[in-house]
Parts: C-alpha cells; structure tokens; sequence
C-alpha cells in the first residue's frame, strides 16, 4: 500500500504555492461547514466546491480514487443499513425488507458530504509537503508534543510496513500461504510487529533526549507569505465557508416556518 501523501507535493500550481498556514485555515474550515450540511439541496455546491479545488490542485484523480477506496469500504457498510433502517415513508418493498425514502435521502447526503471532505483533506495534505503542514499546524498554536507525535506516527508508518513486508515474505518462504486457519499465526505477526515498534520508539526517544530533544522551535520564520495571494484566498474560503452555514440556518428556519 502507498503510504505516501505528499507524492505530488513537488507540482507547481496555486494551491501548491499557496502559503501552507492559510491553505491549512481556509481548507479546514471548508472541512467544517460541509460537515455543518443537512439540507440535500446544497450537495450540488459542496461538491462542485470540492471539484474544483482537487482540479486546480491537478492531482491524478486516480490518486484520488486509491485514497477513498479504503475508508470507502467502510463507509459502504453505513449507506448500505440506512436505507432499511431510518425513516417511514417506503420507497420499495421486497417482502420483510422495506427501502425508505428517508433512509436514501441520508445515505445520499452522508455519502456526498464524505468524498467532499476526504476530497478537501487530500488536498490539504498531498499539495504541501508533510513536514511542511506539520510546521504550519505548529507556527498556528499546535502544542508541540502533538505536533511531534504527528510528524513521528507519519514517519514510521513506513518502517513498520516495511518490517511487515519482511516478515510477510519469511514466512512466505517457509510455506505460509493464510487461510482460515492462519488468524493465529497473523495475530503472532502483528504482535510481534507491535513490540518490535515499541522497542523502537524507546530507543528513538533516549537517542532524542541525548541529543537535547524538548528545546523550544520556532516556525513563523520558515514561512514567507505572499499576503495578497494568500489572504485572497483565506478569505475567500472564509466566506464560502460562512455561506455554507448561514444558507442552512436560512433554509432550517424555512422549514420550521412552513411546518
């Protein structure tokens, strides 16, 4: 599995040239007022809004498709239960099973506002380099023993999948070949994987601490803004952002003034 991010942190467009702190704030708060969506009727926008963003980004859209296939699957799960289990008025009935109206018209809005969301955090993080957003979340007021242990959980994602590979592939040559009776032996496998991880990062940490881990960095200087692009675009999120939630507030007060 790529575990990489950042692998087109290095193309040269306006999304990758825009200061990190600001595209952090401005994508992030997008983040925010599309999770804010309840009304279908804003689906349209929100993932017009998402497009175009990923399509100034000029990120592959097959890099695109290869990060939600995974927690896609698990969101599949999700929209596949509610159209049985939530709402009244039925759609379709097939004996017991009965498809309601309300149940799809939420697996629908759920579904939207997740590739929207996943599509904004792909972003966020595959147009900077991951070092880079780690500097900007921590010039912006992240404590540092979160900022650390973000940058380091990211780091060693890689050594802990390639030991996974090495010890996948010894036990190919010994003759594993799974099945249904290999689970213990998996479960061998990843306990092993976890301790050898927790050795690591003790010794990671001593090594840290010997060579004076804990002194006070400072990151505003690692960053040169250009304002007039950076702030046209802060705050044009900005206000996309503020009218994602005021048209639902005006569209919620429709509604209770109609019911």
């Amino acid at each position: 599995m790529d575990l990489y991010v950042d692998k087109y942190a290095y193309l040269n467009t306006a999304i990758h040239r825009w200061d990190p702190r600001y595209k952090l704030v401005s994508l992030m708060t997008l983040v925010f007022s599309f999770s804010f969506v309840q009304d279908i009727r804003m689906i349209p926008m929100m993932l017009g809004i998402s497009a175009i963003l990923y399509t100034l980004s000029r990120l592959p859209y097959s890099y695109l498709l290869s990060r939600l296939r995974l927690p896609g699957i698990f969101m599949l799960a999700t929209l596949v239960i509610l159209p049985f289990m939530s709402g009244k008025e039925v759609l379709f009935q097939a004996g017991p099973l009965s498809i309601k109206v309300e149940g799809c018209l939420v697996a629908l809005l759920i579904a939207c506002k997740f590739v929207s969301i996943l599509t904004l955090g792909i972003v966020l993080f595959g147009t900077t380099p991951f070092i880079t957003t780690v500097k900007a979340m921590r010039s912006l007021g992240l404590p540092p023993l979160l900022a650390d242990m973000t940058l380091f959980a990211y780091r060693y994602l890689f050594d802990i999948g390639a030991d996974f590979k090495t010890m996948q592939t010894a036990m190919g040559l010994r003759g594993f070949r799974g099945g249904k009776k290999s689970m213990g032996t998996l479960s061998s496998l990843a306990g092993t994987i976890l301790v050898r991880s927790y050795e690591q990062s003790d010794r990671v940490f001593k090594a840290m601490i010997m060579r004076g881990y804990g002194q006070t960095v400072s990151y505003r200087e690692d960053f040169q803004a250009s304002y007039q692009r950076g702030l046209a675009g802060l705050v044009a999120s900005l206000l996309v952002a503020a009218s994602f939630v005021a048209v639902q507030l005006l569209l919620k007060d429709i509604l209770e003034v109609l019911i």
